[in-house]
């Protein structure tokens, strides 16, 4: 089983790229899986506009970024979305980009880790929306984290019950998959 850790903001100075090293890190220490940090950024999805539907283009996208996207998302069986919040939503680079997909994100299970003014939640609550669309499989448990108390300086230091949270997360979202495989 392989899992993409998703780093939804490509903004310059973002606090994402803080707790998806976090989150990474220890993902690798759990196993259970194989897991991959991949930064949305790296892969310069652009705005949605062509004219066919990604769920009809049969994954021969017309942007080659968008192709270069759709490799690497089908590698995985399984995703830990790390998502900001910007404006009580989920951001819109990040939303554009699952868009840009179709049958790569189908039947997967899906996880999050939120972080923000709020921690994340009302964007976490919009995700688990958009992404039954695909017939993706979210698991209940969240991790969300406060910019405001779990940054200081801006710099990422969670509170050591984020541990627990996140060993619940991956053994519930590895759990999920296999089930899901024996079924």
């Amino acid at each position: 089983m392989k899992i993409g850790i998703i780093l939804g903001s490509i903004r310059e100075g973002r606090a994402g790229a803080q707790v998806a090293e976090w989150v990474y890190d220890r993902a690798k220490e759990h196993g259970g899986a194989e897991f991959e940090l991949v930064d949305l950024k790296d892969y310069n999805v652009p705005l949605l506009t062509t004219g066919v539907h990604p769920a009809m283009a049969n994954r021969d996208y017309e942007s080659q970024e968008v192709k270069n996207w759709g490799r690497k998302i089908d590698e995985f069986d399984g995703y830990i979305f790390v998502t900001t919040e910007y404006n009580h939503g989920v951001p819109g680079a990040f939303k554009n980009a699952v868009d840009s997909l179709a049958p790569e994100w189908m039947n997967k299970m899906v996880a999050f880790v939120g972080y923000g003014a709020a921690n994340g939640v009302r964007a976490i609550e919009q995700w688990r929306g958009i992404v039954a669309n695909f017939n993706m499989w979210d698991i209940r448990t969240t991790v969300e984290f406060n910019i405001f108390s779990e940054f200081t300086d801006g710099v990422f230091a969670p509170n050591e019950r984020y541990e627990g949270e996140i060993t619940a997360l991956f053994d519930q979202l590895v759990a999920a998959h296999r089930a899901a495989k024996a079924a």
